[in-house]
C-alpha cells in the first residue's frame, strides 16, 4: 500500500492545526489503497538549519537530518498542512523543507492551507518552493476559509464544508499511485 504524509506545519502555542490534520485524517482514511498518517513538526522538532553542507549534496551529518531524511523517505507523496501567517507560510515548516534536497524531487505533493481567507497567499508563495524542488504538485489544494477564534464545536462544523474537497484529494493521490 502507498503511503503519504500529513506534515502539520505550524508548531505554534495554540494553534488549530492538529484539529485540521485530523479532520483531514478521518476523510483521507477512507482511502482502500493509500494509507495517510500524521507527521507534527513540533514532535519532529528540527533546530534551524544547521547542517554544514547544502542539501543539494545529499551528504548530510546530523543525526537529526538523517532521521529527518528517512522519515520522508518512506513516503510516496506529502500534504503540507499549514496555516497562512502574514500571508505567507510558517518558517518552520520552510526550515524542515530547507533540510532536504533530492529527497523532495519527483514526490507528490498536495497543500491544505487554512486561515481567515483560506491561505491563498500562502499557497502561492509555497508553490515557488515546491517548484524549485522539482515536486509534483497536486491540482487540489483545499483552502479552508477557517476562523480561529470560533469556539472548538463551530470550527469541526466549518471543516465539514470541505469533505467533498477532501474527497477530491484523496481520489487524486489514489489515482496518481495507483500500482
Amino acid at each position: 500500500m502507498k503511503k503519504v504524509a500529513i506534515i502539520i506545519g505550524s508548531t505554534r502555542p495554540g494553534r488549530r492545526s492538529p484539529e485540521v490534520a485530523a479532520w483531514l485524517s478521518s476523510q483521507l482514511s477512507r482511502s482502500k489503497s493509500v494509507h495517510f498518517s500524521t507527521i507534527d513538526l513540533r514532535d519532529v522538532n528540527l533546530p534551524f538549519l544547521d547542517e554544514q553542507n547544502i542539501p543539494a549534496t545529499g551528504k548530510y551529518q546530523q543525526e537529526h537530518t538523517k532521521k529527518w531524511q528517512a522519515t520522508i523517505n518512506e513516503y510516496d507523496g506529502v500534504i503540507l498542512l499549514f496555516p497562512q501567517y502574514n500571508w505567507g507560510y510558517p518558517a518552520v515548516l520552510k526550515n524542515a523543507i530547507d533540510y532536504l534536497a533530492a529527497e523532495w524531487t519527483d514526490k507528490p505533493v498536495a497543500m491544505v492551507t487554512f486561515g481567515g481567507h483560506g491561505g491563498a497567499q500562502a499557497q502561492t508563495a509555497m508553490k515557488l518552493v515546491l517548484t524549485g524542488l522539482h515536486t509534483k504538485q497536486l491540482a487540489t489544494n483545499p483552502q479552508l476559509s477557517l476562523n480561529v477564534t470560533d469556539d472548538p464545536e463551530k470550527y469541526q462544523q466549518m471543516l465539514h464544508h470541505y469533505d467533498f474537497e477532501a474527497s477530491l484529494l484523496k481520489q487524486e493521490f489514489e489515482h496518481l499511485l495507483a500500482e
